[in-house]
């Protein structure tokens, strides 16, 4: 096992081939990890043999090993890399589905991220960086490394080396709409960029297009090494997709919506909501040395991925919401996606987060904290007004606060922090 804590940078890129090659299991850990994360993940990753530590990360590396009480010896890269030797054999597999990597999930949820163990098998569709550091070089072509990523070094990048592809989270897509005019240069070619996540609102995608982006959309997690659909952005066909904040995949062969009870498909209706299940070579080996989990997680071959959706008459898929964020409320079902897609088109608002709190009855209604942009006031009756020109009405929410929303390391909201304050401070017990 050799695990990696670094920014996108050569070095990293290296290790996808030097690790498998040498017979190792490589573990890219995520950069914004606090050091007490840190450390029960380097844990739970023993044996661990060797770790290489970027220099702009070495205290938080220190900080982990001190909470391990380990003592460990530190080699420069490039000495390392000076002791191989010029005639060395790189090891292949013995077998396709021996682990090549272990990729831990974000923790939205509140407990320690789980490894999710990867094979040699399918790593050249999905994986790592979704599997662009190897599936690059295999088409002959080229990754660019963004130790620092921003607005301007996407722009300089796309001009110097003639990106044509780029891919991560939505809020790359953020950072390029909200960008200084000066940074937003002219593209010299069209750019298509796939992002995968809670989509920003309407306008940011517009404004990305009109910037020379042509936008693809995709769905999957860690367990399914990335994207598992994906769809492109049509910004005169998707309007109300794209306003409800969910997204409707192409079904592909072993992508379906089922009942949690029967295990049977769900009508094409468009309206029965089951939860959606993934079944194929593009899923993980299992949870790192957490069998229960796995199990938990595979059914008959079948993922369960925890969201709920629809299925359309027409063969796509619609996402409502996590099961765990849905809401039953008097008057019917609510998801909070479409809730904080409808807040979140809303010209003052720049984050939004709904939840769903219970009452003395342990009736649901949702409740909404919103973070305004910035130099921007608001009020309550405001916020709620112009959900309910836009909602039914038991979809607005009975409470708005406004404050910042509690994230966790990879900048999604922890929706269980917000539901344990708020029950808390109400004294409801769930």
């Amino acid at each position: 096992m050799v695990a990696a804590l670094a920014p996108n940078i050569p070095a990293l890129y290296e290790l996808h081939f030097g690790v498998p090659m040498a017979g190792g299991v490589l573990s890219a850990l995520n950069t914004q990890l606090d050091v007490t994360v840190l450390a029960l993940i380097l844990e739970q990753l023993e044996p661990c043999k060797i770790m290489f530590v970027d220099y702009q990360l070495i205290d938080s590396a220190l900080k982990a090993f001190e909470i391990l009480s380990q003592r460990k010896c530190t080699l420069n890269y490039n000495e390392l890399l000076a002791t191989g030797q010029n005639d060395f054999e790189p090891l292949k597999p013995s077998n396709e589905c021996n682990p090549i990597s272990v990729n831990y999930t974000s923790g939205t949820t509140g407990i320690l991220p789980k490894g999710v163990v990867y094979s040699h098998k399918v790593d050249m569709f999905r994986c790592n960086g979704w599997c662009f550091p190897w599936v690059m070089p295999l088409i002959g072509g080229t990754n660019i490394c963004l130790r620092n990523v921003s607005a301007k070094g996407i722009f300089d990048a796309i001009h110097r080396y003639k990106v044509t592809h780029f891919c991560g989270a939505p809020t790359l897509l953020d950072m390029i709409a909200n960008a200084s005019p000066t940074d937003q240069r002219p593209l010299p070619h069209r750019v298509n960029v796939t992002v995968a996540g809670v989509l920003p609102p309407t306008h940011v995608l517009n404004k990305v297009s009109q910037l020379g982006f042509d936008v693809n959309i995709g769905y999957g997690m860690t367990e399914t090494y990335g994207p598992f659909t994906i769809r492109p952005w049509n910004p005169t066909s998707d309007g109300e997709h794209t306003k409800l904040n969910y997204g409707m995949s192409e079904v592909m062969q072993n992508v379906d919506v089922k009942d949690p009870k029967t295990n049977e498909s769900t009508p094409p209706d468009g309206k029965t909501i089951g939860e959606i299940v993934f079944k194929g070579e593009a899923l993980m080996m299992g949870y790192l040395k957490n069998p229960q989990a796995t199990e938990e997680a595979i059914r008959g071959g079948w993922y369960m991925t925890g969201d709920l959706g629809v299925r359309q008459p027409n063969g796509s898929i619609t996402m409502k919401d996590r099961a765990k964020d849905m809401m039953y409320c008097e008057g019917g079902a609510v998801s909070s996606l479409e809730v904080e897609a409808v807040l979140l088109n809303h010209p003052k608002v720049l984050k939004a987060a709904v939840v769903g709190r219970c009452d003395e009855y342990l009736v649901e209604s949702p409740f909404a904290i919103v973070e305004l942009r910035e130099g921007c006031r608001a009020t309550v009756e405001e916020i709620i007004k112009f959900c309910e020109d836009h909602l039914a009405s038991h979809m607005v929410p009975r409470s708005v606060v406004f404050g910042d929303l509690p994230v966790n390391s990879t900048g999604k909201v922890q929706k269980f922090r917000i539901r344990e304050k708020i029950n808390t401070e109400s004294g409801v017990t769930q």
